[in-house]
């Protein structure tokens, strides 16, 4: 979707002129100035903006409680940027009198995990420093929090989910010592992706690209629609008729075999199966395009029609196969701030000055002391702002150097663990055998969004009965109700005139000229860092007064805050069947890539080529495994 386009008129309509929101973003824009990088100086990225934090803290820098561009946030990305697409060369660092046994690059679960498995080996004595661009430690698991209302709201900002079915022995040992029972947690669930309210799943069709505003509940692209509801969509009369067609249709192609269905499945994406074996229309298709960009972060036309199938779309039927609507069973643990607080439990192990007395009864409610993390002499130490451009050997062991405040510093360490995302890892260690370097180039991470718009209250939504909308029209494809979840010691609100969280949850589409995978990934990255803060602000507020304004919402007032985290590096690449050839054992991309570089190992979902939290956790103990003199 391009920019909208909207008049000024508009937008005083939509409330972009109220000073309270451009207060809300002030706190929580980092503000970059003359953040360019050339072969002979490095100028200083100062920060401007003072960030709000409330007054447990007592601190001006409370990084949670930060509101507007968050994620990949103005300040964490440039140095890298500069480094991997400008060729940048930085000044001689200043060398810093600092030893470590161990130097972790990314602060995110996998880099926590890992500086936690050090020390269970080395002992309480070994000095391990983490190196972390962001200003906020936990990577993808970031911590939201809202105090417009008068009272704490937490929201989730990045990975968000427990799937403890699929827990090694490695994970499930961790959680045990950080005091974390999924099972429990899982008893507590009061939140299943918005499928609580009478009238959900839901779906909004938006009048800028449908030509009306229309609602259309207990309505799911993979329940079997009926006539009645497919004669609501607002699209031509040959789409409605052909889906119709579609979805009541019996077996109508063959398949000789079992065998031959499966390789004609994997061998189309999914859209073209529904023009082609579905007979759909092109503005019928247009509705499933968007449909997987939380789940996958992909275009559904980047999924095979097999892999869309798996995940409960319809077309089986067309074959003779008995395509059931299955209920919605996806047994998470959660946290009220998602995996923020798997990573809270982390540091406060690693340092427990930060959060003395937390544990996993009180980690979504603990006050955290940011002035904590990098204590001259501690022996563990975690430096926000601070981006790594280089790790290399030496007689000694590795140097490894970073920016941080506009200056280029070093420091030695006996071992690396790079924790962060491997496409970057080549230009931090030039070095690196060509081979592994292309492997670690072959995985483009999928860009995600997640933009939280805290609202007054939720009495437009309880009117419709919905808690989750789809909206195929919009920039994201799909937003939900997220009232809180009691784990972690928090008390999410269930009173229906509390300020609640809104979580517009996709991706960005690339253009219909990004044809392979991985231009569309890279184009959908670029459109997505091209979006500004207002043009997120001006979407959402166009969706809540088109959606809920009829029903008494007043997108000028009754919106206090909003919080867009963007991850343009999102979910870890999973191969894909219409992208990626079957490897022999060992040989895939991500094996190669995360092949030990002497004293450096790679840690990070993108070494498991899965896009989950405990792969994460696993790929963090297999990098202190390889470590020499570390096993």
């Amino acid at each position: 979707m391009n920019k909208p386009q909207t008049t000024r008129q508009t937008d005083k309509l939509l409330g972009m002129h109220r000073r309270i929101t451009r207060r809300d973003f002030v706190q929580g824009a980092a503000l970059i100035a003359g953040a360019t990088l050339h072969p002979n100086a490095l100028s200083d990225p100062r920060i401007s903006g003072n960030a709000w934090a409330p007054d447990v803290n007592n601190r001006s820098d409370y990084p949670p409680a930060k509101t507007g561009m968050r994620g990949s946030h103005p300040g964490a990305y440039e140095v890298a940027h500069a480094l991997g697409r400008d060729g940048a060369k930085f000044p001689q660092p200043t060398i810093m009198a600092e030893q470590y046994d161990l130097v972790v690059v990314g602060a995110g679960i996998s880099g926590l995990a890992a500086a936690y498995f050090y020390r269970q080996k080395l002992g309480p004595a070994a000095r391990i420093l983490l190196l972390e661009n962001h200003d906020d430690f936990g990577g993808h698991a970031k911590r939201n929090e809202f105090h417009q209302s008068g009272k704490m709201v937490l929201s989730l900002g990045g990975t968000h989910n427990l799937e403890w079915w699929n827990f090694s022995d490695t994970v499930n040992t961790l959680m045990d010592e950080l005091g974390v029972n999924p099972h429990a947690m899982r008893k507590k669930m009061t939140f299943e992706y918005g499928r609580d309210a009478p009238n959900s799943p839901a779906m909004w069709f938006d009048q800028e690209t449908y030509g009306v505003n229309r609602l259309l509940t207990n309505f799911s692209l993979r329940s079997r629609l009926t006539v009645e509801q497919i004669n609501g969509i607002p699209i031509s009369e040959a789409g409605r008729a052909s889906l119709v067609a579609f979805y009541t249709a019996g077996a109508i192609h063959r398949s000789d075999s079992e065998e031959e269905l499966a390789q004609l499945l994997g061998e189309i994406n999914y859209p073209d199966f529904l023009r082609l074996y579905g007979g759909l229309t092109d503005d019928a298709i247009q509705l499933f395009d968007k449909d997987q960009h939380g789940s996958w972060g992909l275009e559904m036309r980047a999924l095979s029609a097999a892999e869309a199938l798996e995940e409960g779309y319809p077309g089986v039927h067309l074959f003779g196969h008995d395509w059931e609507e299955e209920d919605f069973e996806y047994p998470v643990a959660m946290w009220p701030d998602g995996n923020a607080s798997l990573a809270r439990l982390l540091v406060a192990k690693l340092i427990p000055e930060v959060a003395n007395g937390v544990s996993a009864d009180n980690v979504a409610t603990a006050h955290f002391d940011y002035a904590a993390l990098d204590q001259s002499g501690a022996n563990i130490r975690l430096r926000l702002n601070a981006t790594v451009v280089a790790a290399e050997h030496n007689d000694s062991g590795v140097s490894v150097t970073y920016v941080a405040g506009g200056d280029v510093q070093q420091v030695a360490a006996k071992h690396v663990v790079l924790a962060c995302y491997h496409s970057i890892i080549p230009y931090l260690c030039p070095s690196m055998p060509d081979t592994q370097k292309e492997a670690l180039k072959y995985q483009v991470k999928m860009p995600l969004v997640l933009t939280n718009v805290l609202i007054r209250n939720r009495h437009a939504l309880d009117k419709l009965g919905v808690d989750a909308i789809s909206c195929p029209g919009r920039l994201h494809a799909r937003l939900f109700l997220f009232q809180g979840i009691p784990t972690g010691g928090y008390d999410g609100s269930e009173d229906s005139s509390d300020a609640v969280s809104l979580v517009f949850w996709g991706s960005i589409s690339p253009p219909a000229d990004a044809m392979d995978i991985r231009c569309q990934l890279r184009e959908s990255r670029r459109k997505l860092l091209d979006l500004s803060l207002e043009d997120f602000e001006r979407e959402v507020r166009t969706v809540l007064d088109g959606l809920l304004g009829p029903e008494g919402f007043d997108v000028s007032e009754d919106v206090l805050a909003i919080t867009v985290n963007r991850w343009p590096h999102g979910y870890a690449y999973e191969y894909m069947q219409l992208w990626d050839p079957q490897w022999e054992p060992g040989q895939a991309p991500h094996e190669i890539a995360r092949k030990p570089f002497g004293a450096i190992t790679i840690a990070n979902a993108d070494a498991g080529a899965s896009a989950y939290t405990h792969v994460a956790i696993d790929q963090a103990q297999r990098a202190v495994d390889e470590l020499p003199e570390a096993s």
